[in-house]
């Protein structure tokens, strides 16, 4: 699930996950943070659910991915779309 929230300039991304699916470390990946695997790595909120907050710029569209432990790449079924095996989303 992805939640969104709008400023000067910019848009602050939370990426949110179950607790538990996939279990284990997960990360978004994609190409605001150049696909470097933990650069956003979620953690736990206490109403379960794990997330990272990512400030993107306003106005633009950007593939991602998430990736979890045992290199299990997968995509979130909230985002905007797809793009060559990619979600994607706009700001």
């Amino acid at each position: 699930m992805l939640e969104r929230d709008s400023r000067e300039g910019r848009t602050d991304v939370t990426f949110v996950l179950p607790a538990d699916t996939p279990p284990g470390p997960v990360s978004v990946v994609g190409d605001f943070n150049e696909w470097k695997p933990g650069a956003h790595e979620l953690t736990p909120r206490p109403d379960g659910t794990r997330a990272v907050t990512v400030a993107l710029p306003a106005d633009g569209s950007h593939s991602f991915r998430y990736l979890a432990a045992g290199d299990y790449w997968f995509n979130d079924d909230s985002a905007d779309g797809a793009s060559d095996g990619n979600s994607r989303l706009t700001t």
